[in-house]
């Protein structure tokens, strides 16, 4: 096993200022054939005027479905997550996945140097394109009941896109704060869509209150919308700590003539409801 990589912490060195990194080439053998290297996640985006391979034309959406949000894939069951995905696949795509999650269950856990599901997770991008890609990602995952030192093994070696989905599949597959430590290095980074799966239930359930504290304000100046923030109502209620460093926050950005975010009274609110103040309101001049 490959020693751990650690994650960028500046916003140049981040995935997603560098959206090409999701896809980069991998040069490790695919051990169910024992020939070639890992195959690469595809591009990104398709092509101008085409549609990404496996997912539906562009503008459109699968009658009574809706795509899968962070919600959805942090906190969805497995059968409901695959219905999401599987109604906005094509059949070559539906089938792909499929054989993967066959596959996964069929041999889970970690087999030498790299197992065949962590290959399929690395093809989910160019199989099912980049709007299921997350969550087929993470259907994988549970069909190999992955464990904690498999999930660390996916994160550390993997693109932004699979560390995303490792994220996402952490509160159904471990229990305690095993993972705590994948948590914490994407809450270092400044990838916002990896800062997003990072403050899902798994945080909100074992990240300490001071951890958890500074991942809100991460979020606040980042531009993770807090909806994002799983339990935030909970957590935040009637944390003066929380509320003692957004208002400095609040005064920083003041001083500086720099915008609030709105974000933040919400969350300052949440606080203490009956002592905060409004919002002060826009200056229109």
């Amino acid at each position: 096993m490959t020693h751990p990589r650690t994650s960028p912490a500046t916003p140049g060195a981040d995935t997603a200022a560098n959206p090409s990194t999701d896809h980069a080439t991998d040069t490790r053998t695919d051990h169910a054939t024992g020939t070639g290297p890992r195959p690469a996640a595809g591009p990104s985006e398709p092509a101008p005027g085409t549609t990404s391979p496996g997912t539906t034309p562009p503008g459109t959406t699968p009658p009574g479905t809706t795509p899968p949000g962070t919600t959805t894939l942090a906190a969805a069951t497995p059968a409901e997550l695959r219905d999401h995905v599987t109604a906005g696949l094509d059949d070559p795509a539906r089938g792909w996945l499929r054989r993967a999650l066959d596959e996964a269950a069929a041999h889970p856990g970690t087999h030498g140097p790299i197992s065949v599901w962590e290959l399929r997770i690395a093809e989910a991008g160019r199989r099912c394109g980049p709007e299921q890609a997350d969550a087929a990602r993470v259907l994988i995952l549970h069909a190999a009941r992955a464990d904690a030192e498999a999930l660390s093994r996916v994160y550390y070696q993997g693109t932004g896109a699979e560390r995303r989905a490792v994220l996402y599949a952490l509160p159904h597959l471990v229990p305690g704060p095993e993972g705590l430590p994948l948590v914490e290095d994407a809450l270092r980074t400044n990838d916002t869509r990896l800062l997003t799966a990072a403050v899902g239930p798994y945080a909100a359930r074992h990240l300490d209150a001071h951890q958890w504290r500074h991942a809100v304000l991460k979020c606040l100046f980042t531009g993770v919308p807090v909806d994002a923030v799983a339990d935030l109502d909970r957590r935040a209620e009637g944390d003066t700590e929380l509320a003692r460093m957004l208002t400095d926050y609040a005064a920083e950005r003041t001083a500086a003539g720099r915008t609030v975010p709105a974000d933040l009274h919400r969350v300052l609110t949440l606080t203490d409801p009956p002592a905060t103040p409004s919002a002060p309101a826009a200056d229109h001049g």
